[in-house]
């Protein structure tokens, strides 16, 4: 009978052993994966049940390439990835396209980094901009850059002149897309 007991307690024993080191092991991984989460910033963390925020949606868009690849340049992801909210008022590639020859390539360089946050500061508001808030002649200062001023032409609305073509609502804000490039006075 006392070898049973014996027996018996040696297989608890390592049964035991054997659940904490696979309960460790788990831990670690998640660990990891919440360290590699909080190394990435709020750009790393991965979502599929709510909805996409204003750089989840840009990405997707196949209007959008030039503006998310001045958002990495300027190094803007996780700023615009957080909770907001914010109005972006969003150039379409043809947007950047109309500037003049070398001016995107010259502000995705290194050293014109500021120069580049500031340009996209500019068409980046802290606060929702949308509905009743679009009224002519209202103006808002952007996050770099001094005001925009917002007018109606009919039934289109116009931000610095330049008419909004769609607005997209997102997890932290709104997307206004727009045709031109939104350059500070």
């Amino acid at each position: 009978m006392k070898k049973i007991i014996i027996i018996q307690s040696i297989f608890c024993a390592l049964f035991i052993t054997a659940c904490n080191q696979n309960s460790e092991s788990n831990n670690s991984n998640s660990n990891t994966s919440t360290e590699e989460n909080a190394l990435a910033g709020q750009s790393g963390v991965k979502d599929d049940v709510s909805n996409p925020n204003i750089v989840q949606v840009a990405v997707g868009s196949k209007d959008h390439t030039t503006l998310v690849t001045a958002v990495k340049a300027a190094g803007l992801v996780d700023a615009l990835s957080n909770a907001g909210p914010f109005t972006v008022f969003a150039p379409v590639n043809a947007a950047f396209d109309k500037l003049p020859t070398g001016t995107v390539e010259g502000l995705l360089k290194p050293e014109k980094k500021g120069d580049l946050e500031n340009i996209l500061g500019y068409h980046t508001y802290v606060g929702v901009i949308d509905g009743v808030l679009l009224q002519d002649g209202a103006e808002y200062d952007m996050v770099f850059g001094g005001k925009v001023k917002i007018t109606k032409d009919s039934d289109k609305t116009l931000v610095n002149g330049t008419p909004i073509l769609a607005t997209i609502k997102t997890s932290n804000g709104v997307i206004h897309v727009i045709g031109d490039v939104l350059l500070p006075k």
